[in-house]
């Protein structure tokens, strides 16, 4: 069995969102709440200083101090310590991959101030010798709300001094960008600055670059800037640069023409930007972190909290976005473990690494990766999966099909998302990726110097199906899984080019999967890693932000890590995930909601219910189509509109709507869904160019169907419905995390989610949470069968988590060491659990878990099934009773589940006495 350092001292996670009313205290004070659900480790969300008014922490600024919005390093030490005295510890969500392009950013000021000559020129990954020559040696920044000449002929860009930093910027809204100082000794003499002001200014620009010169006259000119002289000189130099006259324009025009950057508009970015961003987000841009360099000057402050013991572990975000992942997961292991030994004696056992990596099917984690596996969303889609009925995808297919010529199988409805985001979105990327290649490739005769490769490696990238290879990382020493993907990619592509296309891509092909060890040249390697940085954007924009929005046959399995084309898992299937994951991750993160989810745990869960009932829902959405005239007011269409429907039965609440005050607040929910996705379809409107006409349709729609006044007869229908199924929906909802408590890995539990979970998309899934009604529920001791009594509330999933986190608690080594043996189910029944052993020391714990609930006929009263169950279950031979984790009452294990009760057990069986 795999065993990674520190990751067994993690039992539980409890992911908090930080920012948005959440501080350092306050997670503080929710130390000893925790604590009794039973977690191990506060999973935080990135605490480093970002952007002001970052909403979420992922465009980090300054990596060397805590956010003062959230508090600082005293503050960190406070939780900490709280942690620790509940025998608590922390593990930190770091983000290495980029930072915000924003003036908040000093290393992204200095590279555009100083350009090729900045220290940190080469900590961001840019391209210098861009083949556009407007462009060459100089940073493209397309935030201008207008067209260049457009801007400047407007007077928007206003030159201004800036009396903290000494430098000149233009600004532009909310924009600030750095005049380089070699140039401030011509600006300086149009208005009789003092001599030597001038002398070092002409100093700094006969050095041409940073050091103690520029520093010294910049810490000159602020001193200058601050007397009245100074501030009259600078209102003034503003003014000569003033793009209300004719003059101050020319004058302007030629003071950018002179700095290592270009302004541009927005909607240009996506032409001609010349430095790799965050997906598709212009205003984060990426680093070169595999640098040591840079590695260094991200994680030293992060690992000093870690080496005096004031954080445990960390989470790394988006692992693929690193150009040599390997290599990084070495160097950060190396460096937890060399810190190890210096951090205090009464620390918690640390140093766990997880990784946010999203695992197509058949895909596993890189061994070359030291790493104690991903951060869950794996376990997400196999435990959603193995809980919907693959029986159901005949029936949903056709009432799929039948919403129009738009709605395709899922594999269509990708390759022209990916078609679409070449085109019109990483077109930048995908131009610096033909030309590096037509660098490598042959250009003599029988080549095809004067062919355009672009199509060859369109069809390639259309068929591309996992994030990405790691043929550029030279950590990786087997790349048998990369020759894979890549071969098969390529195969598909062949059956849609011609044959000298073909050819084309054999070359394509050979030049992206030289290993390292046939030391292919320099272009060859930079090819290869803007083909991958380039497939791992494309895989997830296409997908998660395109794909599901377009593809809505059940929106349960449109969730991030899941492929939508694969409605149900047999369970022969899951307990094969789950003994791979227990051979080799068996401290990999479990988890069933994230920050970045599309829907929360329990309104999938609920929605599954539909694939086993395909042919009432099918009846109950061609009603709607039917009686709530869609198309009559000009939307949406049938797409959108079964989309609509399924989120509502998702998100509809399980008691009535107590006021108008909790109706609005719903429709506001549902309409913030919309808009969301139907610009992330890109159908009919998008974030770039929002059809308002249709979006406003839509959102009338949505009005009409939430007014008891207007559409009463479907209100109740929908109530009526979501009563119908919303038990089944709960016990599929308890399935689902008496899985992920038990199965081999750690259970991570978003923040609010021990209650049931019918958030949406973000910002929804990030909304604050009633931490103190959970405290309440948490302090007053039920038993199960009354929490069950109770299920409206989700008192008894919360019950449920507690009852299995202190079993755990009580006996780790069970789940970090003991075994995992799927248990074979027998009878009528058979199809309906979900069931296995976990041992170790004389201690066997049974879980089964229900599976399909709509067919027992879920009783409203309590959960418990409307029938008899037949089940039986294939266990070893051992004497004595069994006690469940969920009640008191003894079992004898034969066939336990005949009583009429849900097939919903934690059984413990302890070996002693025998």
């Amino acid at each position: 069995m795999n065993s990674r350092h520190g990751a067994p001292s993690v039992r539980a996670t409890y992911r908090l969102q930080f920012r948005g009313g959440m501080t350092l205290d306050g997670a503080t004070a929710l130390v000893p709440q925790l604590a009794r659900l039973g977690v191990s480790h506060l999973y935080a969300s990135p605490l480093l200083a970002a952007c002001p008014g970052s909403t979420h922490g992922y465009d980090t600024v300054n990596y060397d101090r805590i956010d003062p919005v959230l508090g600082d390093e005293a503050a960190l030490a406070r939780l900490a310590a709280r942690l620790h005295a509940h025998g608590m510890g922390l593990i930190v969500d770091i983000v290495p991959n980029h930072m915000a392009a924003d003036r908040h950013n000093p290393w992204w000021v200095d590279v555009l101030t100083w350009g090729r000559a900045s220290p940190r020129a080469n900590w961001f990954d840019i391209d210098w010798d861009a083949p556009d020559p407007d462009i060459r040696g100089r940073v493209m920044l397309p935030f201008l709300d207008r067209p260049f000449d457009d801007a400047l002929a407007a007077g928007m860009l206003a030159l201004r001094h800036d009396g903290d930093s000494g430098l000149f910027f233009i600004h532009h809204h909310d924009h600030r960008f750095p005049l380089c100082p070699t140039g401030y000794a011509s600006l300086l003499a149009d208005v009789d600055a003092p001599a030597d002001l001038l002398a070092a200014f002409t100093t700094v620009a006969m050095r041409e670059g940073p050091g103690r010169e520029a520093d010294a006259a910049l810490h000159r000119l602020r001193q200058w800037g601050a007397t009245d002289a100074g501030r009259v000189a600078m209102a003034r130099i503003a003014m000569l640069h003033d793009g209300a006259s004719l003059s101050g324009r020319a004058r302007l025009a030629g003071v950018l023409a002179g700095q290592a950057w270009r302004l541009a508009w927005w909607r240009d970015g996506a032409l001609r930007l010349n430095w790799r961003r965050f997906f598709d987000i212009t205003s984060l841009v990426s680093l070169c972190v595999e640098r040591e360099d840079v590695f260094d000057a991200v994680h030293g402050y992060v690992l000093s909290l870690y080496r005096r013991g004031l954080v445990d572990g960390l989470r790394v975000d988006h692992i693929d976005g690193l150009a040599a992942p390997a290599i990084y997961c070495q160097r950060l292991r190396a460096r937890l473990d060399g810190l190890t030994p210096d951090r205090p004696e009464d620390a918690l056992p640390g140093g766990a690494v997880y990784v946010e990596k999203i695992l197509v099917a058949g895909e596993s984690l890189p061994a070359a990766w030291p790493v104690d596996g991903t951060t869950g969303y794996d376990f997400m889609d196999q435990v959603s999966a193995v809980l919907h009925d693959a029986h159901g995808a005949g029936v949903l297919d056709r009432l799929w099909a039948g919403c129009g010529p738009d709605a395709s199988p899922p594999g269509p409805i990708v390759r022209t998302a990916r078609a679409y985001l070449l085109e019109h979105v990483f077109c930048a990327e995908f131009g610096h990726l033909a030309t590096l290649l037509r660098h490598c490739l042959p250009d003599g005769d029988g080549s095809w110097a004067a062919q355009d490769l672009r199509p060859a490696l369109e069809c390639l990238l259309l068929q591309f199906r996992p994030y990405r290879t790691y043929f550029g990382d030279e950590a990786v020493q087997d790349h048998a899984a990369d020759h894979l993907v890549l071969d098969a990619a390529g195969r598909a592509a062949c059956q849609v080019t011609t044959g000298e296309q073909a050819m084309v891509m054999g070359d394509i092909m050979g030049l992206l999967s030289a290993c390292p060890e046939q030391a292919p040249p320099p272009v060859v390697r930079r090819a290869q890693q803007a083909f991958e940085h380039l497939t791992a954007p494309l895989a997830a924009k296409s997908l998660e932000d395109t794909a599901f929005y377009r593809y809505g046959r059940l929106l349960s399995r449109n969730e991030v890590g899941s492929d939508p084309a694969i409605l149900g898992l047999p369970v022969a299937a899951f307990h094969a995930c789950c003994l791979s994951r227990h051979e080799r991750f068996p401290h990999a993160l479990l988890a069933t909601a994230t920050h970045d989810h599309k829907r929360g745990e329990d309104a999938r869960a609920r929605l599954a219910v539909l694939s086993a009932m395909p042919v009432e829902w099918e009846r109950q959405v061609q009603d709607w189509f039917a009686h709530n005239h869609a198309a009559g007011h000009g939307g949406p269409d049938r797409v959108d509109e079964i989309m609509l429907y399924q989120t509502l039965v998702g998100a509809w609440p399980l008691e009535p709507f107590a006021n108008d005050a909790e109706r609005l607040h719903f429709r506001r929910r549902i309409r913030q869904w919309q808009v969301k996705a139907l610009r992330e379809a890109k159908r009919h409107t998008g974030w770039i160019r929002p059809d308002t006409t249709y979006e406003d349709a839509c959102a009338g729609f949505v009005d009409r169907l939430l007014d008891p006044v207007v559409s009463a007869a479907f209100l109740r229908q929908m109530a009526g419905f979501v009563d119908h199924i919303a038990p089944a929906g709960a016990v599929n909802g308890l399935a689902q995390t008496l899985l992920r408590l038990t199965a081999p890995g750690v259970p991570d539990l978003y923040q609010g989610c021990e209650l049931w979970d019918f958030s949406l998309v973000d910002p929804d899934n990030r909304a604050p949470v009633n931490f103190d009604y959970r405290a309440g529920l948490l302090e007053h001791d039920t038993s199960f069968a009354a929490a069950a009594a109770d299920w409206r509330t989700g008192r008894v999933k919360q019950d449920m988590i507690r009852r299995i986190l202190a079993f755990r608690q009580n006996y780790p080594d069970l789940f970090t060491c003991g075994t995992y043996e799927p248990v074979e189910t027998t009878g009528r029944d058979r199809a309906h659990a979900i069931a296995f052993l976990r041992r170790h020391g004389g201690i066997s714990l049974l879980v089964v878990a229900p599976r399909l609930p709509h067919a027992l006929g879920v009783r409203a009263a309590n959960l418990s099934a409307g029938r008899d169950i037949d089940l039986g279950l294939e266990l070893p031979r051992l004497r004595g009773p069994w006690h469940s984790l969920l009640g008191d009452v003894p079992w004898q294990v034969t066939h336990p589940f005949t009583r009429g009760e849900v097939p919903l057990a934690c059984l413990v069986h302890h070996a002693v006495g025998e």
